[in-house]
């Protein structure tokens, strides 16, 4: 891999780490499901006047962004909202790489590797530590709430993959129009009117930089860097690069939330990133 390719991957890997500490700070003021609302909504207006519609049928762009957006990132921010910790939730939410070979192997008769079962038991004995580390009213729930959006994500791939779409950041911004709504009737199904009551006033700088480093940084320039390192470079070389998603999003939890963790929970950290590298591990091809 090039360095200029090889500095990319390490900045998206670094921008989508903090996203999740980052996230937190602007839960402390705004509703889980409203603060992901306001980050779609952002996230494709006004862009969607500009940039030309992906050449799929449409019903992929809707069942992509409502899946993808509250599917995933409000039951992520619910999640994370209720107790899990950030760094822990990026760890988790790797997970949707085996429930992705999964779906491969069910939708697309494609073959899981040897290497990949021993890689997906791994990970779930990483994830039943977790579960076991996990304290607080809420705190197994919503670890199950961030496997349910790893799940989510999952299917999001599978929407991708049966559209054959090439313009990525296109279908993002365009898939992006869709959450919104759905994420802010969630909103106020859960809380009522307190959802939005005096949100004006939430919006300090803090939740402000938030959303603005959710929509710029973690949506639409880490989605083009990662997407420009797989034009270039076969998925085998870019895919165990999503390993460092949760080391920086566990350092960057300590660093900026002073989260500690248990030594069951490392243990079980230890684990799961093990058991995805084994599962995202491929031999390389030998050119004769």
């Amino acid at each position: 891999m090039q360095k200029k390719h090889l500095a990319l991957a390490l900045l998206v890997t670094l921008v989508w780490g903090l996203n999740f500490p980052i996230t937190k700070l602007g839960l402390r003021s705004i509703d889980p499901f409203a603060l992901t609302g306001i980050r779609f909504a952002l996230a494709a207006l006004p862009l969607v006047f500009v940039i030309k519609r992906p050449v799929v049928p449409f019903r992929y762009v809707a069942a992509y962004g409502v899946i993808f957006g509250l599917g995933m990132w409000g039951v992520i921010n619910y999640g994370i909202h209720i107790g899990v910790s950030p760094g822990i939730a990026s760890l988790i939410i790797q997970l949707s790489v085996f429930f992705t070979l999964g779906w491969g192997y069910l939708l697309f008769k494609e073959k899981i590797r040897a290497a990949q079962w021993v890689g997906a038991v791994l990970a779930l004995i990483g994830l039943a530590g977790i579960i076991a580390g996990q304290t607080g009213e809420h705190a197994v729930l919503g670890v199950l709430f961030i496997v349910f959006s790893a799940l989510a994500w999952s299917v999001g791939n599978v929407i991708i993959k049966a559209s054959g779409v090439k313009e990525i950041f296109s279908f993002m911004v365009w898939a992006s129009l869709f959450p919104p709504i759905p994420l802010f009737l969630m909103a106020w199904w859960l809380h009522g009117n307190a959802a939005f009551a005096h949100l004006p006033e939430r919006l300090d700088l803090t939740v402000v930089l938030s959303i603005l480093f959710q929509v710029y940084l973690a949506t639409h320039f880490a989605y083009w860097g990662w997407n420009t390192l797989l034009k270039a470079y076969p998925v085998s070389t870019v895919a165990p690069l999503s390993l460092l998603i949760p080391v920086f999003g566990i350092a960057s939890s300590m660093l900026m939330l002073d989260e500690h963790v248990s030594l069951t929970n490392l243990i079980a950290i230890v684990v799961i990133i093990v058991g995805l590298a084994v599962g995202l591990y491929r031999k390389p091809t030998r050119r004769w």
